[in-house]
């Protein structure tokens, strides 16, 4: 049977530079079903406890939990504003938090970020390395791409060493599949 991956780039943007990290690790890997989830499709309240008492969780909340229990593993690119994730991101997580602590399940992540500046991202990865095992992340390999318009042109990764390194690393994560 096909395995099952959910791909969802951290960001609200409609020309989200995470999401073309995305799609362009999903085209490395082989001999899965690839599900992409845009944050765009699951429009939720701000998150607050008394917002959660008053009407209960969304349903767009549960059908994405539901979601997130039928696959396989993840591949996340994480937007970084202001070193940390973006708001529509973190309240997604949010709202997951209120059905299922273990968002992910315990399966395994190729978690990456990138950004226009030269760290690609690298604050938001460190901080969602280490908070995403407490929501049940399994993390196989991280992944930042730096200088995003300068490295990725044309749907690829032109700088060499950058591909290969990602490439070696979406590798490990199908061996955890």
């Amino acid at each position: 049977m096909m395995k099952k991956v959910i791909t969802i780039a951290g960001s609200n943007s409609q020309n989200s530079i995470n999401q073309l990290l995305v799609e362009y690790v999903s085209n490395l890997m082989e001999g899965v079903e690839i599900i992409t989830i845009d944050l765009n499709d699951y429009v939720l309240p701000i998150y607050g406890v008394d917002f959660e008492a008053e009407n209960g969780i969304p349903t767009a909340v549960k059908r994405l939990d539901e979601i997130l229990n039928s696959v396989d593993a993840f591949i996340i690119s994480l937007a970084e504003h202001n070193g940390s994730y973006a708001a529509v991101f973190k309240n997604t997580l949010d709202w997951l938090s209120r059905l299922n602590i273990k968002i992910w399940r315990e399966k395994p992540m190729l978690l990456m970020a990138t950004s226009p500046g030269g760290r690609g991202g690298a604050t938001v990865l460190q901080s969602a390395s280490s908070y995403f095992p407490f929501l049940g992340a399994k993390v196989i390999e991280t992944f930042s791409l730096p200088s995003f318009y300068d490295n990725f042109k044309e749907g690829e990764i032109i700088e060499e060493s950058l591909r290969m390194e990602l490439k070696g690393k979406a590798a490990e994560f199908s061996k955890g599949l």
